[in-house]
């Protein structure tokens, strides 16, 4: 969808009164008003060339309801005839962009008048994936949307490769769904292949040549394979006999597709590093939904060994098990250049794992380092049943040092103290990321003690944004948090997705949803207000702060929230931890979009790699998935493409998506599921283009009969 356009249509909407308006000056009682309006969907501010609408006046009180109608500006006016009550008109736009107001005047009194403001504007398209490398011999599968949303969903498709129309054999539309295009890869491409996808609507055949600010024109980048150069990756599940495995590493993919790098496991039976000795990448050729964005990863060296991946535009790939030796899912990133690893950085982190007793155990902190040591750092500690001394009262301090493995590029070695515990002992290897606010430097770390003296934990470290003081007023804004944990008996799972938002003074509202061992709570329900909450900053202002979430405000009495306690990476960003539960719900709070909200169903047509994130119970099955998300038109919105758990197995069903960002995935294949989703992210507007695209969001079943529930995170 159109973010700029969005934002300007909703304050022209809300100087319109929802794109209404009144008229009438009399000063006795009954006041008489007369409200002319568009048909609900259509937005008075988005009116597309040539598109025929139906305005009705209403008048207040209803005594006298015949009205004459005018028109100033383009386009065409015609009273419907014979005269309906309420009184309607129909007005047709003009063939191009323009503005225009129409009056409607009562009859019986002619100075009680209702004027409409009408906004033509030009049609825009939008291809997604914008940009992505698309490996020899494979498909891309590509969606155009038109906008405004009820603009026609019809188009006219161009592709070319240095400027030269593609063969009909490696480009072609979809015979069924319009927005909807293949472009496969030649096996090999002599010098620069410069290939352009584009797509255009017959109300605007011209509209990437003469207007091409309206139209976004997709760049794809040939390449021997989707899968190379050096990445940072990070894993965690379970083994075959159920018990919790962590596995954090690195791996180079050669110029021949040989891969090689080290990893640190986690087990039952305490950590253990391997060389990654060998492996290879190999797309999967058979899914009909997209070859270009799955295959399987083959890493040699330690288990787990086989991964089923789906990638996205980026080249990230989502990963979950598929060597029968157990279950889990991870990520792995292009790894960042360690020199944007520099002193003096401050890193939030929140990881994840078991006591010594095999129960769930979370960390959440800050670690300001300064080159060779963490100096004045904090933690806060949930261990369910109390068997470990890690912390002692939270939060604590923390201080220690780091230092570069002296064999290999990105492995860092780093030991904690924390309260009065022993020292602590981690490995991180640096993943994605640069000094920017925007994209923060981000590693993956694992602890590599004897697990007879300290949990096993793994997870993420965040760079701070060091411009932000961090205080109450720092947080105001959206944001999406995903969380995860144990449920009943520490069995099943307990997991939620909250749409909140911060005021800068200490409020905290918005609605969730929570699967806690198939016991569903949605709120807030139709007939209840946004959840009402608290949040407050540590007088420290190290990022640390403490946010009431969940609980059930609509029960009679009241359920009342969990205390968690968040430590920040950025403004309305970082890493949760209940503190006092013994479901021991760990995850991540990130900005929503650019914080204006107003999305669209329009927004989010396009493939997506989607994956389960870490889970609190073996007995969760974990996916990955190529989704593809389509507009066919007239409001209904499409999903398909393919699950693997390891799969493959063909997805079918649709999606909504309400203006706030939340809507549902009901599934009818590979059975039937109802999924609640949470948008995360925005991907930027391309060139002169206001045309922007919903880049990730947060799936969650809510199923009654699934008590193991988890978040799957999906990204284009």
């Amino acid at each position: 969808m159109i973010k700029k356009l969005l934002f300007a249509v909703a304050l022209l909407s809300l100087a319109l009164a929802s794109g209404c308006a009144k008229g009438g000056n009399g000063t006795g009682p009954p006041p008489i008003t007369i409200d002319v309006t568009t048909p609900k969907g259509v937005n008075s501010g988005a009116i597309y060339p040539t598109q025929s609408v139906t305005l009705t006046a209403t008048v207040t009180p209803s005594t006298n309801t015949a009205v004459t109608w005018s028109l100033s500006g383009p386009g065409t006016l015609t009273p419907v005839t014979p005269a309906t009550t309420p009184a309607t008109a129909t007005y047709v736009a003009p063939a191009t962009p323009a503005s225009a107001t129409v009056t409607a005047t009562l009859v019986a009194d002619t100075s009680k008048t209702g004027a409409l403001a009408l906004n033509v504007v030009d049609i825009t398209t939008e291809v997604a994936p914008a940009a992505l490398s698309v490996g020899n011999g494979l498909t891309q599968q590509f969606t155009a949307i038109a906008l405004p949303d009820d603009a026609p969903q019809t188009f006219t498709w161009t592709c070319t490769v240095n400027n030269v129309q593609c063969p009909t054999a490696n480009f072609f539309q979809d015979p069924n769904v319009s927005g909807l295009a293949h472009y496969t890869a030649p096996g090999s491409c002599s010098g620069t292949c410069n290939v352009q996808i584009s797509a255009v609507t017959p109300l605007d055949p011209t509209g990437c040549v003469a207007n091409p600010k309206f139209c976004t024109i997709a760049k794809a980048a040939l390449v021997p394979s989707r899968v190379s150069g050096t990445y940072a990756f990070r894993f965690s599940g379970y083994d075959s006999s159920d018990h919790p495995t962590a596995v954090v590493g690195t791996f180079t993919v050669a110029a021949n597709g040989m891969i090689t790098g080290v990893e640190d496991e986690l087990t039952s039976n305490g950590p253990a590093q391997h060389p990654i000795t060998a492996g290879s990448y190999k797309p999967t050729l058979s899914d009909p939904n997209n070859s270009n964005n799955a295959g399987v990863l083959t890493l040699t060296g330690g288990v787990p060994n086989k991964f089923q991946v789906a990638l996205d535009g980026a080249g990230d790939i989502e990963m979950i098990e598929s060597d029968g030796n157990g279950t889990g899912s991870g990520i792995a990133q292009k790894s960042a250049n360690p020199s944007v690893f520099t002193g003096n950085q401050t890193f939030a982190f929140g990881f994840t794992g078991v006591d010594l007793s095999g129960n769930r155990v979370g960390y959440v902190g800050v670690l300001p380092m300064n080159g060779t040591a963490v100096v004045n750092g904090q933690m806060d500690v949930n261990d369910s049943t109390a068997t470990t001394t890690v912390c002692g009262s939270s939060p604590c301090s923390i201080a220690g040092t780091y230092s570069a493995d002296p064999n290999i590029l990105g492995l860092w070695h780093m030991a904690l103290n924390a309260g009065t515990a022993s020292p602590m002992a981690f490995d991180f290897f640096i993943s994605s990321g640069s000094a920017n606010k925007t994209t923060p430097l981000t590693f993956y770390a694992i602890s590599t003690d004897n697990v007879a003296t300290h949990p096993a934990v793994s997870g993420t470290m965040v760079l701070q944004d060091s411009t932000q003081t961090y205080s109450i007023t720092a947080f105001k804004g959206n944001s999406v948090s995903a969380l995860t944990g144990t449920g009943a008996n520490a069995t099943n799972t307990n997991v939620s997705l909250t749409l909140g938002s911060t005021d800068g003074n200490g409020n905290f509202s918005g609605q969730f949803d929570q699967n806690n061992a198939g016991v569903i709570l949605s709120y807030p329900s139709s007939t209840q207000s946004p959840f009402g909450y608290k949040y407050t900053a540590d007088a420290s202002t190290d990022g640390r702060y403490a946010f009431q979430m969940l609980g059930n405000p609509g029960a009679n009495p009241v359920v009342p929230p969990l205390p968690f306690v968040l430590y920040a990476s950025g403004a309305n960003r970082g890493f949760l931890l209940d503190q006092s539960s013994a479901s021991v719900m760990t995850g991540t709070m990130n900005p929503q979009g650019k914080g204006s909200g107003a999305f669209g169903g329009s927004e989010l047509p396009g493939t997506y790699a989607a994956a389960t994130t870490s889970s609190g119970s073996s007995l969760v099955t974990p996916i990955a998935a190529n989704l593809l998300l389509t507009s066919p038109g007239g409001g209904i919105f499409n999903v398909s493409g393919t699950q693997y758990d390891p799969g493959p197995q063909t997805l079918t069903g649709t999606y909504t998506l309400s203006t706030l960002g939340t809507g549902t995935i009901p599934l009818t294949a590979p059975s039937a599921q109802n999924y609640v989703i949470y948008i995360l992210d925005t991907a930027g507007c391309t060139g002169q283009s206001p045309v922007c695209a919903i880049q990730d969001f947060l799936m969650m079943d809510v199923d009654k009969t699934n008590p193991n529930a988890a978040v799957i995170f999906a990204q284009q």
